[in-house]
């Protein structure tokens, strides 16, 4: 399995306690004073699928709420709470490493002449449209461990005629033994590893 790319690393310790327990992590999201630990998740290890579809496919930025229009990586003590880890971020915002994993997971299959952000020309075979629902750690109610879930809804448009071919959602779940740095990264590179893989496999049978 690909595991998470760490730049530096730190401890969450006392931190990630008063981020829990106290203030609003909404205000914490331009904190541009501090130099923040940076991680990065990898692209599932994904084989050749054998034969070249040869159509041109186009993976739009993903929309999402704006709790996960940033970098910073969220955490929810309760359902209705967002908060964001101190310390620590992502290489990029939550929807653009997202839609680089897709990307970087479809080009493994070597089964599309072309995938990317944008067409080579006017515009592409078909597009492929994602809304993020949820990118999160969850506190359980023990407050010591947790889980990490991960849902997304995705849809494949023909270009010519703004055809939806398929439309499916996805969710995975990795649970966390604690909610130490290593223990909720290694939870979302589990948790996205899997999701990345089946929303590849599913893409590609669409487009058989």
């Amino acid at each position: 399995m690909a595991r998470p790319q760490m730049f530096r690393t730190a401890a969450l310790g006392l931190g990630l306690a008063l981020a829990l327990s106290g203030c609003s992590a909404i205000s914490a999201i331009s904190d541009a004073s501090k130099t923040l630990e940076v991680y990065e998740l990898r692209a599932p290890e994904i084989a050749p699928a054998g034969r070249s579809l040869g159509l041109e496919l186009v993976i739009e930025e993903p929309t999402t709420s704006g709790a996960l229009q940033t970098d910073r990586i969220m955490i929810r003590p309760d359902p209705l709470q967002a908060q964001y880890l101190p310390g620590i971020r992502w290489s990029e915002t939550t929807p653009v490493m997202l839609q680089t994993l897709m990307l970087r997971s479809l080009e493994q299959t070597q089964a599309l002449r072309y995938v990317g952000r944008t067409p080579l020309g006017i515009g592409g075979d078909v597009a492929l449209l994602t809304e993020l629902v949820d990118f999160q750690a969850e506190v359980a109610p023990d407050g010591e461990t947790g889980a990490v879930e991960l849902r997304l809804i995705s849809r494949v448009v023909r270009e010519r005629d703004v055809r939806i071919l398929g439309t499916r959602s996805f969710s995975t779940r990795a649970l966390l033994p604690s909610l130490d740095e290593p223990a909720i990264i290694a939870g979302f590179d589990q948790a996205a590893t899997q999701l990345l893989a089946e929303h590849a496999a599913w893409v590609l049978s669409v487009l058989r």
